[in-house]
């Protein structure tokens, strides 16, 4: 009788797992406050409709020199009984400039045509309502594309093609050209009813984790690169490489990997080549001439090419750094001061609300001043507000000398308020010192840290986790250890430049090399010559534009040349959203044919091709391989075990919609005690102060979501009465900085348990683009007191 009554509470506690997985494992349409989570496919019951209806996509690749030029194919089919219109969410690299699209019904083939994004979208559901074909491209993130086909009647077969180039730019002086595949899942809190058209990409259905793409998928490249080719290889994929010549090569997907649409495409290759070597591109239009000059490194170093070195740390501490940002960057830090010649100078900046600087002028890396260094920034412990821009100035007035390389590292969790004013500053400043940005936290703020990347040329360093430390670091003290040019400047005679990417140029570093976008007027006729200083004195390099003859395929320099241009002024925009930048930001795509955040491609056939309205599809996506189904369905451990006692958990990812009743958990004992943890521990929230464009509603709702999230951080601690928390959120919803947090907090180690869990949360975006601001008061008390 026992073990049956034991049989039977396995039985109960199944079907409640099972029963609990099946409730997340598909939107509730009817839930006022769902949110926008992924969801596992459900195959429907109704055989007349096809929810599968993509059935292969494929892409053919050319790679001329520096320029990747590709064009995406996707082909759907309709084996159902019903009209449908397919929605299909797809990757696509940051750097792609889509400039053009076309559908294909049978013999009829229809050009998109660019249009602003609310009028493409009327156009599409004017014309998907009155019956006929037309699909339809927005731009949902910068790496993030939606298509929409509508009316694929049954036994349709329409194809859409989609062409993008991008700008591949060495690292290590590698090439690497990558194809995005599939778009993991995104978790949003953000209510679906509350949400703008552009955040409803993210409720999406899912494969479970090991299942195979319903589509086949299918990719050629073929390399043309003026220089010879090795270390040619696919480290993501089974190819097959045939070459035809040593600067020529076709690359194939093996059969066996038809189904490798869960996993991006990676191609890598090197280039022969011991010295700098430049190069002038060119393309003449109807109304304007682009070029693109890239100045490569040399493959070899000697210590007598390299000019005198300068490093100037910028150290944030502020309170938000405290804990293991703080400790990582102690690490990274003593990892490359250690390093330094002692022929190098340095100086060390700290800043949180104000600053404090070394030495007033950059000191030898001598061993006593090294370990001065290292000493000073070991007795930080973080603290105070983030006043990034007075110390980036300060440290940019220092004296320098002459002919040194500057190189300036700021590191950072990137919690600061004034983005804006720091991408002009670096911008106006490559000319005078090379600008790198270390991200370290396990939330960073990765806006400014790709944004100061991008408008200073360089990439993007973050540091998530302890064990990622040391090898970033090594090849971040690899990059900026051999400047082989600096004070870098262009002269042009004969040939008028100007509307020129970027404002100045950074030093030429072994690990990176320089690029320079622009426009020209008149004949190509005239010399470029390069100027800098090397460490055997000055340099100088002069091509003659005679020498680079426009060419057809270097048409996509004006596309490269304008999403270089769009990417600038959105990471200013994400900032704070201007109407003069919007604007600028839609006439760019409009007169260059290029799809961006408010410009998109429609494309409509004429014919009245059905009666009524399709049924709607998403097309489900496979998991990322390696991803498992706790991505999607926002199980904890606990919730599988106890499925009767356990709430849904607001995760990175899932579908998990917050229920009070739910979050009173039992107290548990263990051992014949109770089990330290979140139940002894009650928190309420008491008020809430919301300003900006933000509805209180919904704040209090996320607020009362994430709560319990705190618990851990009280237990075991004396309890303040109220806790006071001040937020400053980006328009995205995303925290931007926790204010340290009142309340008579005493332990150090408990208030940045609270800040680091308070970054995580996610609240609704902003109604107007724009940041907001919250104040945000709770009591706590003993559970059961």
């Amino acid at each position: 009788m026992k073990r049956l009554s034991t049989l039977l509470a396995v039985l109960i506690v199944l079907v409640g797992m099972f029963s609990w997985n099946a409730a997340q494992s598909q939107p509730d349409e009817s839930a006022g406050d769902r949110t926008l989570s992924p969801y596992f496919l459900v195959k429907s019951d109704d055989p007349s409709v096809d929810r599968l209806p993509l059935k292969a996509t494929s892409a053919a690749v050319n790679i001329s020199g520096v320029i990747a030029d590709v064009r995406v194919t996707q082909r759907y089919r309709n084996e159902g009984q019903k009209p449908l219109e397919a929605i299909y969410v797809f990757p696509a690299s940051t750097r792609a400039a889509v400039y053009g699209m076309k559908m294909t019904i049978g013999k009829r083939v229809i050009e998109a045509k660019i249009k602003k994004r609310e009028e493409a979208r009327r156009d599409y559901e004017q014309a998907r309502d009155e019956g006929r074909s037309a699909s339809l491209l927005e731009q949902q993130r910068p790496n993030v594309f939606q298509m929409n086909v509508a009316n694929i009647l049954p036994g349709d077969e329409i194809v859409v093609e989609l062409k993008y180039t991008e700008l591949l730019v060495p690292e290590d002086r590698v090439y690497e050209f990558v194809y995005p595949t599939v778009v993991g899942p995104r978790y949003s809190n953000t209510p679906a009813e509350q949400a703008p058209p552009s955040e409803q990409w993210s409720a999406n259905p899912y494969l479970h984790s090991g299942e195979s793409p319903s589509y086949a998928f299918d990719i050629q490249v073929n390399l043309a690169t003026g220089l010879p080719v090795r270390d040619l290889s696919s480290p993501s994929h089974k190819v097959k490489t045939s070459f035809q010549g040593p600067a020529q090569a076709r690359v194939m997907l093996d059969p066996a990997e038809k189904s490798g649409g869960n996993r991006d495409y990676i191609l890598r290759y090197r280039l022969d080549g011991d010295k700098i070597q430049s190069g002038l591109l060119l393309c003449e239009g109807g109304k304007e001439n682009f070029f693109l000059l890239m100045m490569q490194p040399p493959r070899r170093i000697t210590q007598g090419e390299i000019p005198g070195r300068e490093y100037i740390f910028i150290v944030d501490v502020s309170g938000s750094m405290h804990g293991f940002p703080l400790d990582i960057s102690k690490k990274l830090l003593a990892n490359l001061i250690g390093s330094l010649r002692p022929t190098d100078r340095f100086n060390v900046l700290l800043f949180s609300g104000g600053s404090s600087l070394m030495s007033e002028e950059s000191l030898p890396a001598t061993p006593e001043n090294v370990r001065k260094a290292i000493s000073v920034i070991e007795q930080q412990r973080g603290g105070g507000g983030t006043e990034i821009l007075p110390a980036l100035k300060r440290a940019l007035s220092l004296k320098k000398r002459e002919n040194d390389s500057r190189t300036v590292v700021i590191v950072t969790d990137g919690y600061v308020t004034v983005e804006e004013e720091v991408f002009d500053l670096i911008r106006k400043n490559l000319g005078n010192a090379n600008m790198f940005a270390f991200g370290i936290g396990t939330s960073v703020n990765r806006h400014l840290i790709e944004g100061m990347a991008r408008v200073g040329m360089g990439e993007p360093l973050i540091i998530e986790k302890p064990e990622a430390a040391d090898a970033r670091a090594d090849r971040f003290r690899r990059m900026i250890a051999a400047p082989v040019l600096t004070r870098v400047k262009v002269d042009f005679k004969g040939f008028s430049a100007y509307d020129m990417e970027p404002l100045s140029i950074p030093d030429v570093l072994a690990e990176r090399p320089v690029i320079l976008f622009g426009k020209w007027r008149g004949k190509a006729r005239g010399t470029v010559t390069l100027n800098g200083i090397s460490g055997k004195g000055p340099y100088s390099e002069t091509l003659s534009v005679a020498n680079a003859s426009p060419l057809p395929g270097n048409a996509a320099l004006r596309y490269l040349w304008a999403r270089h241009r769009i990417a600038i002024l959105s990471d200013y925009n994400r900032l704070h959203s201007d109407d003069q930048r919007i604007q600028e930001v839609t006439n760019l795509g409009l007169t260059y044919n290029l799809l961006t955040a408010y410009t998109s491609f429609v494309a409509v056939d004429i014919e009245v091709r059905t009666d009524g309205k399709p049924t709607t599809v998403k097309q489900p996506l496979p998991l990322p391989e390696g991803v498992s189904d706790y991505a999607v369905g926002g199980m904890s451990t606990k919730a599988m075990l106890m499925p009767s006692m356990a709430a849904p958990v607001m995760e990175e990812s899932g579908r998990a919609v917050y229920d009070q009743s739910l979050r009173k958990e039992p107290k548990r004992e263990k051992d014949g005690k109770k089990e330290a943890g979140t139940t002894e521990v009650s928190l309420n929230l008491e008020k809430i102060v919301v300003s900006g464009s933000l509805v209180k509603e919904s704040i209090e709702k996320t607020v009362q979501a994430h709560l319990s999230e705190l618990k851990p951080c009280f237990a075991g601690k004396p309890l303040p009465e109220k806790l006071l928390l001040k937020l400053i959120l980006n328009p995205d919803g995303t925290v931007r900085e926790v204010a340290e947090p009142s309340g008579k907090l005493k332990s150090v180690s408990l208030k940045s348990c609270v800040v680091d869990r308070v970054k995580k949360w996610r609240f609704p975006a902003t109604g107007d683009g724009r940041k907001a601001a919250l104040t945000i008061t709770i009591t706590l008390k003993q559970a059961g007191s």
